[in-house]
């Protein structure tokens, strides 16, 4: 750490304060005011933590203004291109790339610990068929620390690993069998000889009554949304996960915490949004409509997947995954689908129109992932929950990397005041 300082003024006072500038490896440096409220008295105010850094961290790099996105130093368009999901879930949580051996014995762990016990039936069957898998996934997911407790330990290294490896396992076995109890069908258990991606097509899309394969252009798709969607700095999930594993809540508590944070619209919930609007503009000769209701301010609606609050360029991750939407709906989605036809009608006015272009509001990875699950025969309600079986990956590194560092401390954020100042009890028959 850098031994820079910055000096604060109070104006009302005169008071001056000095305070350690600390420098990460890149990006903008953080002004230490851990001692500020003890030292000075008062707190920042920062609604919605956007100034600051509430963590010291080394697994995911973000540059909004460059378009820039890098897990553990490697540049997603790399890993998109040459790696695989279980490749980037292992150098997530462990800061590298594995070496051979490293990479099969991780692929044979993750994928021989996919079953969840047989109770789980039972209590999946509690849930009305017709409930949102989202709501299903939240409640199991925090089961499963009744299931297995015996690596509840959060302080002992090889019982966090043991508990990051069962729900990296398990979320597409739990997500795959909300989907199917939603749908009415059985649930199919996992295939050891498929990939990550394929065993979830699998127990998704199969059924019992004939042979299914795994096409390999959905499996690929699946691998690379995953990636791009594996983590993404602190966001808010990522936030919630580590405030309730600072207070030492067991980890599945923790992510099922992080679960249900996604499952907001302004988060995980995004990529369905996209086809709720799709589906509300109707046709390609609405499209002109609908645009100059986006344009304008006093217009509530509001076009859904274009731009990004962090990127204020291009999503790196949409310039990856267009390509891969397109290579989609040309095996998936038939030539006169009036959806698919509308979506790429306005990803090619996002692209060249000026309102769009000046305001660099371009299709962003919500955009494309929502028109690929589309393509593949998802449900809406089961977008999100795509969202969480890769975001696992992220939330459970960021616990692992917390629950390593010895400084870390419960989450305490404070606040701005504005309720009433002291008054006197009064009875309740005085009060007329």
């Amino acid at each position: 750490m850098s031994e820079d300082t910055v000096t604060l003024k109070n104006d009302t006072t005169g008071e001056t304060a000095t305070f350690p500038l600390r420098r990460g490896s890149e990006g903008p440096a953080a002004i230490d005011i851990s001692t500020l409220y003890r030292d000075q008295g008062v707190f920042t105010f920062d609604p919605g933590f956007v100034s600051t850094a509430s963590c010291n961290s080394a697994i995911t790099y973000i540059d909004g203004d460059e378009g820039i996105l890098r897990y553990r130093g490697y540049p997603i368009e790399q890993l998109a291109a040459n790696s695989s999901f279980m490749e980037v879930a292992y150098l997530l949580l462990n800061g590298e790339l594995p070496k051979g051996e490293q990479m099969s014995g991780f692929r044979s762990t993750i994928t021989r610990h996919t079953m969840v016990n047989e109770g789980l039936k039972k209590f999946l069957e509690g849930f009305r068929y017709d409930a949102h898998p989202m709501a299903v996934l939240v409640g199991v997911l925090g089961s499963l620390s009744a299931f297995y407790h015996d690596s509840l330990n959060i302080y002992d290294d090889d019982n966090r690993r043991i508990s990051a490896h069962r729900m990296i396992a398990k979320v597409p076995t739990i997500a795959a069998a909300a989907y199917k109890r939603n749908i009415g069908e059985p649930i199919m258990y996992p295939q050891n000889h498929l990939s990550y991606a394929g065993n979830l097509l699998y127990m998704m899309f199969s059924t019992p009554c004939e042979p299914y394969e795994v096409d390999p252009i959905a499996e690929r798709a699946l691998d690379i949304l995953f990636i791009l969607h594996a983590d993404h700095e602190q966001n808010a999930s990522t936030s919630t996960v580590r405030l309730a594993g600072s207070s030492g809540a067991n980890p599945f508590a923790c992510v099922a915490a992080g679960i249900a944070s996604l499952w907001g619209p302004a988060h995980g919930g995004a990529n369905e949004a996209v086809l709720g609007m799709l589906d509300e503009i109707g046709s390609v000769d609405q499209i002109n409509k609908f645009i100059d209701k986006a344009k304008d301010k006093d217009d509530p609606f509001r076009l859904m997947g274009f731009g990004h609050r962090v990127y204020k360029n291009y999503d790196p991750r949409a310039k990856i995954i267009r390509e891969v939407a397109h290579e989609v709906l040309e095996k998936y989605a038939s030539a006169d689908s009036p959806l698919f036809e509308l979506a790429m009608r306005l990803e090619e006015i996002a692209l060249q129109d000026e309102y769009f272009v000046e305001r660099k509001l371009y299709p962003n990875v919500d955009f494309y992932s929502g028109i690929i699950y589309r393509a593949l025969g998802l449900p809406n309600n089961m977008f999100t929950v795509m969202f969480a079986i890769a975001r696992t990956v992220g939330w459970v590194s960021h616990w692992m990397e917390m629950m390593a560092d010895p400084d870390h401390k419960i989450g305490r954020p404070r606040q701005l005041y504005n309720g009433p100042t002291v008054r006197d009890y009064t009875p309740l028959s005085e009060r007329g």
